[in-house]
């Protein structure tokens, strides 16, 4: 029945009739039941009561059930991907005979005459080598002043010869500028001196980029609220020194060439500031930047106003025949994965003044990196299940503080004669057109503004001189498998390190030379174990003891 104002009719059945239905329906199992158990079928499965404990070779019989099982079971699992694989041959060459009714005619007239179709041209890897060196000389081909951005901590070890040289070979009256960036991590005193020591050769441009520069979308934001006082703008993160220095030289530089707009490429080793100092000029986030290295894999081009154009680069390429400690701050090998990050750590802490490093990180002495990490991660809390100190997390994180604008560390500039290719002519080449003295005072002002820490909070770092580059993608030569696993097997049985109290390390002498079957099957052989004897008399063990027992006597 239907009730009104309801689309639906009610379910509610009387107690008779319910009753009525629950009767027929025992009464129908029951006759079903009496029906089955006439032709004896039943639904009850037979549990199987499995082998007797008394049952003589138990053990051989359900080892053997147990592999007729596992036959049985492989079986039918070859049997299914048998089916599997047929079914996927079946669907591709359906899928091949309908693509080829609907290929175009002048397709099929590209095949080759094996019958195979003409190959279709790769994208480039922007993750290799080779694409990088390319970047690289696009950005100084395309530009009329290269910029190369030094880090302040270290920045002879951040110049380039093979960049340096490649800038002067090429044509056009190209200018080679040095940008000596991250100055507020360095003393004051440090800071003038690298100036000095770097003005003989290039003009140099005092410099700290912003690191809190914000996007569009936050920057248009950020308009709509006028703040009260500027005082949270000029934070440490948020200003930028040397900007109207750099932006003016270029301008006024700019007027004197003929061209309408002056390119200017930033180059650099990864981690430099190359897009930070982009962006401090832009005063918006327009290159992407970042703590982790090889952040930029090709050229942009930013412009900053309508006479200068910027172009930012990826990192140089380090050659592998430099030194270990400039290959860890320089190179890429960590994020590759042709060096792990405790051997990094270890080549570092080589350069560093023991003590320096123990204040810093607030740590007690320590003999070797590896037990520096493990007091550095339980200081951090970087802890794995059990309370075992995650060495690994605590290695990224130390390795992260020296490439990127956290740690203060410094090195002393040194007096070398000029490379070959740098003369007294060209040096006054590239020194002409700019007005230095400007640039003098500018850099003064902007060393005024800088808050730089004291000398004895900065680590004193031994810098291993100018980093080799390759900007050729010939001279790139992929590392053999053998070579590694020899590396690795080599720093693996090393010994651990004594860091020395003063900063200037001296290596340690060569051993004398050996054939190079031996040193091969030395890198190879295991550390075989050492036994030990063992007296297991126990009561000549114990005889000195006056309390000792006779277990030999008392205990028969």
């Amino acid at each position: 029945m239907k009730r009104p104002k309801l689309k639906k009719a009610s379910k509610r059945l009387s107690c008779a009739k319910r009753y009525k239905i629950q009767k027929k329906v025992r009464d129908h199992t029951r006759k079903l039941r009496k029906e089955a158990k006439k032709k004896g079928v039943s639904k009850r499965v037979k549990k199987d009561c499995g082998v007797p404990s008394s049952a003589p070779f138990k053990e051989e019989v359900l080892r053997e059930a147990e592999q007729r099982r596992l036959q049985i079971e492989e079986e039918k699992a070859k049997k299914k991907q048998a089916a599997k694989e047929e079914r996927a041959k079946k669907r591709k060459q359906d899928k091949e005979s309908a693509s080829k009714e609907k290929e175009p005619k002048a397709k099929k007239a590209r095949q080759d005459e094996n019958g195979k179709p003409s190959g279709k041209r790769s994208t480039p890897d922007k993750n290799s080598k080779q694409f990088l060196c390319g970047e690289i000389n696009k950005v100084i081909d395309a530009s009329d002043v290269v910029i190369q951005v030094l880090d302040a901590r270290d920045p002879l070890g951040c110049r380039c010869p093979q960049l340096e040289e490649a800038v002067l070979q090429r044509g056009g009256n190209k200018k080679l500028l040095f940008v000596l960036n991250k100055i507020d991590l360095v003393p004051k005193e440090n800071v003038e001196k690298w100036i000095q020591s770097l003005q003989k050769v290039f003009p140099v441009v005092a410099f700290k980029a912003s690191t809190q520069i914000k996007d569009r979308a936050m920057e248009a934001t950020k308009t709509r609220i006028v703040a009260s006082n500027e005082v949270l703008d000029s934070s440490r993160g948020q200003v930028c020194f040397g900007k109207d220095c750099l932006t003016e030289l270029l301008t006024r530089y700019a007027a004197t060439t003929e061209k309408d707009i002056l390119k200017v490429g930033i180059v650099g080793f990864p981690n430099v500031g190359k897009s930070s100092l982009i962006n401090s000029l832009k005063e918006v986030r327009a290159c992407n930047t970042g703590i982790n290295r090889g952040t930029t894999k090709f050229m942009q081009e930013v412009l900053i106003s309508s006479t200068l154009k910027l172009i930012d680069s990826p990192g140089i390429v380090a050659s592998p025949s430099n030194p270990p400690a400039s290959m860890a701050l320089r190179s890429l090998q960590v994020e590759e994965g042709q060096e792990t990050v405790l051997e990094a750590v270890r080549t570092l802490l080589k350069q560093c003044d023991k003590t320096q490093v123990m204040l810093r990180y607030t740590v007690p002495d320590f003999r070797n990196s590896l037990e520096f990490l493990a007091m550095f991660a339980k200081k951090r809390g970087f802890l794995q299940k059990g309370g075992v100190a995650n060495t690994e997390q605590a290695a990224t994180v130390f390795l992260a503080d020296w490439t990127g604008p956290k740690l203060r560390y410094h090195s002393k500039p040194s007096e070398d004669s000029l490379p070959a290719y740098l003369s007294e002519t060209v040096i006054s080449d590239m020194q002409n057109g700019w007005d230095l003295s400007k640039l003098k005072m500018a850099n003064a002002e902007t060393l005024k503004g800088v808050k730089f820490p004291y000398q004895s909070s900065s680590i004193s770092f031994v810098s291993k001189g100018p980093t080799a580059g390759l900007l050729n993608a010939s001279e790139i030569v992929e590392d053999k498998p053998a070579a590694k696993v020899a590396q690795k097997i080599e720093m693996a049985t090393d010994e651990p390190e004594q860091i020395s109290e003063e900063p200037n390390v001296t290596e340690e002498p060569e051993k004398p030379e050996q054939t190079e079957q031996t040193e091969q099957t030395s890198l190879i052989k295991k550390p075989t174990k050492v036994h030990f004897p063992v007296d297991v008399n126990l009561s000549a063990a114990t005889a000195s003891a006056d309390d000792a027992y006779d277990f030999n006597t008392d205990f028969k």
